[in-house]
């Protein structure tokens, strides 16, 4: 299985709502959105902005995706080079509680170890939209 494989597999799980079958498939010190730069939507608290690490901090991403309704997650497009891929995804998500909607296209770097886990994963997304859906400012940029 090549690596644009298992991303697509990994969606198709996250799809089914199959967590343990994502986790299989990350290496177990994973370093999960955790930029070397400053990442506005981490700063400014939004829940699953926050850098993770190993598979139980994945799974805690996972958790922090509870309150929210995934209306769409449709990847467009991807593009692999070396141990790297790269996915455009279509989401929009709903808060459920406040009902505020966002709609986003999103990038999503997956960086894999020889054995094809996953090493590394970072959502490149408009923080502006994430920081108003989590409810830390009045609204989007």
């Amino acid at each position: 299985m090549d690596n644009i494989e298992t991303v697509q597999d990994i969606y198709a799980a996250f799809g089914r709502g199959d967590i343990p079958a994502i986790l299989e498939r990350l290496a177990e010190d994973v370093r999960w959105d955790d930029y070397p730069h400053a990442n506005g939507g981490a700063e400014a608290g939004v829940p699953w902005l926050q850098a993770r690490h190993g598979r139980d901090g994945v799974q805690e991403f996972f958790a922090t995706l509870a309150p929210l309704d995934i209306g769409r997650f449709e990847p467009l497009a991807y593009m692999a080079d070396g141990d790297r891929v790269a996915a455009l995804i279509d989401i929009e998500l709903t808060d459920r509680e406040s009902g505020r909607t966002i709609a986003d296209e999103e990038l999503h770097l997956w960086r894999f170890d020889d054995s094809g886990r996953v090493v590394e994963f970072r959502h490149y997304v408009d923080t502006a939209k994430h920081i108003h859906l989590a409810g830390l400012v009045g609204t989007a940029a």
